[in-house]
């Protein structure tokens, strides 16, 4: 569905402490780089120290520090004062449980989905935000695309290189659009300049017709459309077709393609609803 904020696209990422926000889309920095810090934990780093923990989140040492030391007394994290490492404890497993609530959303896309990659021959994908990524939560190929891509379920895109990546940015308040941007700034910082036009332009496209596309400069031959996707009770989603730069030409997205991917993205829902 469109995107209804009334706030105009990031000229800059600021930082996320700063006054402005109004009502519900303030967000609590701290409580969210708490959230990026138990996810940089993965089966294949189960024990991480501080310093890793800086490194993969872009925090400051002493930040990281203090959080490690509050998740600890929350009993979120555990402690090895030998190694001076950290795992996750056994009482984050509830707080994956939300997580679950999105498969309802999956069941009701994946049809709609289905349909939708073979009646115009595209690929079609819903993905969601993992920290500074989307990654695929569905996907669906009709074997008459003329491009062959794997775009599986798993996949990640960045959230400010990709077109799902800013489609959905465009569905988030604005403070918590800053503080990811902030986040990707400090990662990125020799790229930020071109990352930040290419995030404003696509967030204004977005507000503009309710999709974003490809820019001009991208691959030559392969082309993306993508729309945010906004059901009651779920983290933001984004729905997107990919397909041969022909296929999506401009004219065909703004007569056909993009008005059809935002009433797909209607269809899933209200069948979320029913």
């Amino acid at each position: 569905m469109p995107a209804t904020s009334p706030s105009a696209p990031p000229a800059a990422a600021s930082r996320p402490g700063r006054v402005g926000a109004s009502g519900g889309s303030a967000m609590v920095v701290p409580f969210a780089r708490a959230l990026e810090l138990l996810g940089v934990f993965s089966p294949q780093e189960r024990w991480l120290g501080n310093r890793e923990l800086a490194e993969r989140t872009g925090l400051p040492p002493s930040t990281v520090a203090r959080i490690t030391r509050t998740l600890v007394q929350l009993e979120l994290l555990v402690h090895d004062p030998a190694q001076r490492h950290y795992r996750l404890a056994a009482a984050v497993l509830a707080l994956g449980y939300g997580a679950i609530f999105n498969a309802d959303a999956q069941r009701v896309a994946r049809s709609a989905m289905r349909g939708f990659a073979h009646e115009h021959r595209l690929h079609v994908l819903l993905g969601s935000r993992d920290r500074l990524d989307v990654i695929v939560l569905e996907s669906a190929s009709s074997p008459l695309s003329p491009i062959d891509i794997d775009l599986h379920a798993g996949v990640r895109m960045g959230i400010a290189t990709s077109v799902l990546g800013w489609a959905l940015l465009a569905a988030l308040p604005e403070l918590e659009r800053y503080y990811l941007l902030d986040g990707v700034q400090r990662r990125m910082p020799r790229d930020w300049a071109r990352i930040r036009r290419r995030c404003s332009e696509a967030v204004a496209q977005v507000y503009q017709t309710g999709w974003c596309t490809t820019p001009g400069d991208g691959n030559p031959e392969i082309a993306m459309l993508a729309a945010p996707l906004q059901v009651e009770g779920h983290a933001p989603m984004v729905l997107a077709c990919v397909g041969a730069s022909q296929q999506l030409a401009r004219a065909r997205v703004d007569r056909e393609l993009g008005p059809r991917l935002l009433a797909l993205a209607a269809q899933i829902q209200a069948g979320c609803l029913a």
